[in-house]
């Protein structure tokens, strides 16, 4: 899968998700990337780059105070290369993986539980 159809598979799978869920998302800058950068992976303590799928940049709406100063915009990072080996090694489609790291790293923003996030998963995928 070239970098094209896997940010059509990213934005199909935003699109899959509730209307209030993607609505509650607009600030959020969704990026589908290639791989993650060195400074990433030394940050998390990774060695190869394959074993992160996705990476939410910012602070949970559940963290944040209006006395926060403003910094850069929110960023969910999902990353094709790990991904599509996810999928390949597992037998699962790539649709489903990224459907799976889009909702947990938009958990992140929202500060929602494991548990929060599976119930989203579970859904009808539409409203």
């Amino acid at each position: 899968m070239d970098e094209n159809e896997f940010t059509a598979c990213v934005e199909a799978a935003l699109l899959d998700l509730p209307t209030q869920f993607r609505e509650a998302c607009q600030g959020v800058s969704i990026v589908a990337s290639t791989l993650p950068d060195e400074d990433t992976l030394k940050a998390l303590y990774l060695s190869e780059p394959l074993e992160l799928l996705g990476l939410y940049h910012g602070v949970s709406l559940t963290r944040r105070s209006i006395y926060d100063l403003p910094t850069r915009p929110d960023t969910i990072l999902i990353y094709r290369l790990p991904i599509l080996e996810y999928a390949k090694s597992n037998g699962m489609p790539v649709r489903d993986v990224v459907r799976h790291v889009l909702v947990h790293e938009i958990g992140h923003h929202f500060g929602f539980s494991d548990e929060d996030m599976e119930a989203i998963e579970r859904g009808p995928g539409t409203d």
